[in-house]
């Protein structure tokens, strides 16, 4: 086993299980989080049919509760944290004046207060073990707002003004922050609404990518934000 160890919040599929394997094959020892047991369960069996080994524990971004015993748990496995991927999000999409309050905050506490709370608990954790790489999974609706994307586009401009905030409190503490912002991904979400070729996107490996990149990087400098576009669009 590793003495590296990362931990992926909804790391179960998606982005999050591309990440999980790209930081395995760089040898780390993986944990990830779901928002429900079975979730977590499945996660588990699937990377054990590909021969990967994960941690796992079920924890609902929303909860502050979860997201400490999700770190609490982390420390008594394995007794470090290296690296925290905050993946886990969701996307409530309407017009402001149809978008029910409750999905409005199921978005902004799963996609922001979520990552707060992870941050909070593990950067504790970091300092005792001289520093870490925190990793907030954002989105250009984080810097460009959309019809109908009044909650997304909330919780996404939050969460680069979290991540930058962050990165300026830690960083004296070897903690370095840095949030990735991709554009359209394709993932079960994507094709989920309509059948329309998805080829153009990026891909979960993609984002993955960049994330054991920005982890790998050397410790005398902090990319702090990553934008990450498709190369070639379809032309308006």
């Amino acid at each position: 086993m590793s003495d590296r160890v990362a931990l992926v919040t909804g790391g179960t599929r998606g982005i999050g299980a591309a990440i999980v394997r790209r930081l395995s094959a760089d040898g780390f020892t993986v944990a990830i989080s779901g928002r429900t047991p079975e979730s977590v369960k499945g996660g588990l069996e699937a990377f054990r049919k590909e021969g990967i080994a994960v941690a796992g524990q079920a924890a609902d971004a929303r909860r502050e509760e979860d997201q400490k015993a999700l770190v609490d748990f982390v420390e008594r496995q394995f007794h470090r944290l290296d690296v925290l991927v905050n993946n886990a999000g969701v996307g409530g999409f309407d017009s402001v004046d149809r978008l029910s309050p409750e999905d409005f905050r199921k978005t902004v506490e799963t996609n922001l207060f979520g990552p707060y709370y992870a941050i909070h608990f593990a950067a504790p954790l970091m300092k005792r073990n001289g520093g870490g790489f925190i990793v907030n999974i954002g989105s250009l609706a984080g810097v460009n707002a959309f019809a109908g994307g009044s909650a997304y586009n909330a919780s996404k401009f939050g969460l680069l003004g979290l991540s930058d905030a962050s990165m300026l409190d830690l960083r004296q503490d070897g903690i370095r922050i840095a949030i990735v912002m991709p554009g359209s991904v394709a993932t079960e979400f994507s094709h989920s609404h309509g059948s329309r070729d998805h080829s153009w996107m990026l891909s979960s490996e993609d984002v993955a990518r960049a994330v054991a990149d920005l982890v790998r990087y050397p410790e005398r400098a902090i990319p702090s934000r990553l934008e990450l576009r498709p190369s070639r669009p379809p032309k308006k």
